[in-house]
This record gives structure tokens, sequence and C-alpha cells, in this order.
């Protein structure tokens, strides 16, 4: 059976892990989350207290990320230890994006990535896997959704959490977040010219899931 890869980028808070997750259990794929693995990273440097761009890039040899499942759901490790409790507050994502900004830590883990997509039959979502990680990639998705709707999921997650997050300093994260990702010197944020853009604003998870698989089933015929 042809298997294909499909690459998803995104603004951040767009959902892209959740759909990424559901096509790759719908189409039997593996999903690899790159976001979570620059949480990681930004997860190690916090810990560390590590905040020059020369410690971050010293620091990648005592890094090691990778991928495990927990009842059924993918984990991200770091040196082997289970962190997804760990890696979805604010503090964390702005970590992430800005160890994300650095290149030699794109290239640590963009090989990392490319590794995992030799075989096929993957759904990765990132920033740049349609650009960058995997240019030749047979599908390419771009979510994207209007600043406040993300900022309102994102605001939604964190409660649901048990968290007190002010709604309008989660807006800002999302719009200085994506400022940074669109304006880095490495990798920048941007559709592909062959990308599909797919805008969520108002589709519902089941609508929007709907739109995704009808393109895959194209692609595979």
């Amino acid at each position: 059976m042809k298997k294909i890869i499909v690459a998803i980028d995104g603004y951040s808070s767009c959902g892209k892990s959740t759909i990424a997750k559901a096509l790759a259990k719908y189409a039997g794929y593996t999903y690899v989350d790159t976001g979570a693995m620059y949480r990681a990273i930004g997860l190690y440097t916090l810990r560390h207290n590590i905040t020059d761009e020369a410690s971050i890039i010293a620091s990648l040899p005592s890094i090691e990320v990778g991928f495990i499942l927990v009842d059924g759901t993918q984990h991200v490790t770091l040196n082997g230890e289970d962190v997804e409790p760990f890696i979805r507050t604010l503090e964390v994502g702005n970590c992430a994006s800005r160890v994300s900004a650095i290149k030699e830590v794109r290239a640590f883990l963009v090989a990392q990535q490319q590794a995992m997509g030799k075989a096929k039959g993957i759904v990765m979502d990132g920033r740049d896997i349609g650009t960058v990680v995997f240019p030749n990639a047979e599908l390419k998705l771009f979510l994207t959704a209007s600043p406040e709707v993300r900022a309102q999921r994102r605001f939604d997650e964190l409660v649901e959490k048990g968290e007190h997050p002010d709604y309008q300093a989660v807006l800002a994260d999302v719009n200085d977040r994506d400022y940074r990702d669109t304006h880095r010197a490495e990798s920048p944020l941007k559709q592909a010219e062959d990308a599909i853009v797919v805008d969520n604003s108002t589709l519902t998870r089941e609508q929007q899931m709907e739109v995704i698989i009808g393109l895959f089933e194209k692609k595979l015929e």
C-alpha cells in the first residue's frame, strides 16, 4: 500500500498536533510532534538556567530527545525522562520559541526528524516541515486561524489544566510568538508554495478532520 509523508505547518495554537494525531491514527501512520521536541530543549534550558545562545549550543551534546507511548498516547522524553506533563506551559513555550530560532538547534533536531521520515508513512507537524524538513512531502497543509480564536483556545486549555491565565496576556503571547516564528533568520514560519491552506477559525474539529481526510485520500489516489 502506498505511503506518503504529510507535513503540517501553521501558527501556534492552530490545533496542528490535534489534527496530526487524528490523521495519523486514521491512516495508521506514525505521528511526530516536532514542537514537543523544541519544547523539551526549552525545558532543559529553563531547568539549567541557560539563557545565552552559545551555552545552549554547547549543551546540545548533553540533550537526548525521544518519544514513548504512554497508554497509547505519544509523550516526549528528555534524557530518558517523560517530560510531557511539564512542556505545555506558556513559559516553556516561550523558551521553545527562542531556542528554535538558533540555527544549530534546528539542525540538531531536523536531522532527527528527517531520519524518522525515511520510511514514509508519517505525519509531522511544526513550523518548517513542508519548507525545510520535508520539502518533497506529498501532502503539505498549512493551518491558520485568527489570533483571537487561537488565544481563546490556548486560554481554555490552560484553564482545563487548573491554571488561571489572563486572556489578554495569552493573546499577547500568541502575537509575540507569531512575530518571532515568522521573522526569525533561521527557517522562519512560512507557507510552502505547494501547501494547501486550511483556515479553521470557524471549523469544528470534526469539520476540519473531514476536510483533511478528503485531501489525504485524494493525494493517495
